[in-house]
């Protein structure tokens, strides 16, 4: 399938584990009937949207598509630049132009960081000031990253880009149009099991299961997402296959740190397990960022060649 790489809407923000990069994977292993069937598109852990997006660009027979995330701030911002791109881009375009101002100021840019991050926790603002704080936090901070506290809390320190573009006026006027077009839910995962039809795909991009107790970067809503909500999950996909829908997953490999470890080749022993390589980008060493294999899992009847 040849992507659309044209006058398209992407990601609007940098989000852990995007899924970029995997994308022509993933189309191989989507059953060939959607590129011809009218169907809806569900994905319960939307996140940074890139295969939100793709789906959008590259699938013109989608009757629905539903996206949903736990974390409350994600999930407002999608649904301003849905309804109030205009107002939101004003906000915006006010704090890369005071951001701009400090850049040579270390100290100033500093104070000016944390100022808004502790103004965006108090969350008193309105929704579309909110949403233009995420979105100025997600490009100005430590490489992208969005982590919360127990008390859901954003807690991650300035970042060192240089000259960050904090509004992408044409991206997002592009996301807002193709969001028009698309239902946000703010809820459990499994909350979106009522929106399927008889032509569904299902795409979880849950937080990945850490590959070690430094490696953890799942911590996008205060409850967090231990071993015993991907077991949940996995019950889950066992559900909705067992309804007639399709779905795909990805998670991490844990094998690949440790041959011994078969936590997801045991919970979805039922299922396709495609191996797949990818780049990790976030780590606090960037000699440790490279390649690692990460799961492509599915319930889909065909049959891939080893995907690399």
């Amino acid at each position: 399938m040849k992507l659309n790489t044209g006058n398209i809407g992407k990601p609007f923000i940098k989000w852990a584990g995007g899924k970029t990069q995997l994308l022509t994977q993933i189309d191989r292993i989507i059953p060939s009937e959607f590129r011809t069937l009218k169907f809806t598109y569900i994905e319960p852990f939307v996140g940074g949207g890139a295969m939100l997006f793709h789906i959008l660009n590259n699938y013109p027979n989608l009757e629905e598509i539903v996206i949903n995330d736990i974390n409350t701030d994600l999930a407002n911002t999608y649904k301003t630049i849905k309804n109030e791109a205009t107002k939101l881009i004003q906000i915006l375009l006010v704090l890369q132009s005071e951001y701009y101002t400090l850049l040579k100021n270390e100290a100033a840019k500093k104070e000016f960081y944390y100022q808004k991050r502790e103004h965006f926790n108090k969350r008193t603002s309105n929704q579309i000031e909110q949403a233009a704080l995420f979105i100025f936090l997600n490009k100005t901070c430590f490489n992208g990253l969005y982590r919360v506290n127990r008390k859901n809390e954003f807690n991650v320190p300035i970042g060192s880009y240089k000259k960050p573009r904090i509004c992408d006026r044409e991206n997002l006027l592009k996301v807002s149009e193709l969001l028009q077009k698309v239902t946000i839910l703010n809820a459990d995962f499994e909350e979106t099991l009522v929106y399927a039809k008889q032509n569904s795909l299902f795409y979880f991009d849950p937080p990945y299961k850490p590959l070690s107790e430094t490696s953890s970067f799942n911590s996008y809503a205060k409850a967090g997402f231990n071993d015993k909500e991907q077991i949940r999950l996995a019950n889950f996909c066992e559900k909705i296959d067992a309804l007639g829908h399709t779905w795909i997953l990805s998670n991490s490999d844990v094998k690949g740190k440790n041959p011994e470890d078969n936590f997801f080749d045991d919970l979805f022993r039922k299922f396709e397990i495609n191996r797949v390589l990818a780049k990790r980008s976030i780590n606090s060493n960037a000699k440790k960022r490279g390649q690692l294999k990460e799961l492509l899992i599915t319930n889909s009847q065909k049959k891939n060649a080893t995907i690399i």
